[in-house]
């Protein structure tokens, strides 16, 4: 399935419709602040499952 720039511009005007101008900053933000909480648990995740050489 693949999306044309017509079909990403559809979708963003149908979110800028759904949300509004004000929200969407907010939601952008809330979204990027997320997205790093989740790489950070990650990371934190694999740091758990490799072992200790200092042992």
């Amino acid at each position: 399935m693949n999306l044309g720039p017509v079909e990403i511009i559809l979708i963003l005007l149908i979110i800028l419709l759904l949300f509004g101008a004000k929200k969407l900053p907010e939601l952008a933000r809330g979204l990027g602040r997320s997205a790093s909480e989740f790489k950070k648990g990650l990371s934190e995740d694999q740091d758990e499952d490799k072992p200790d050489e200092n042992k």
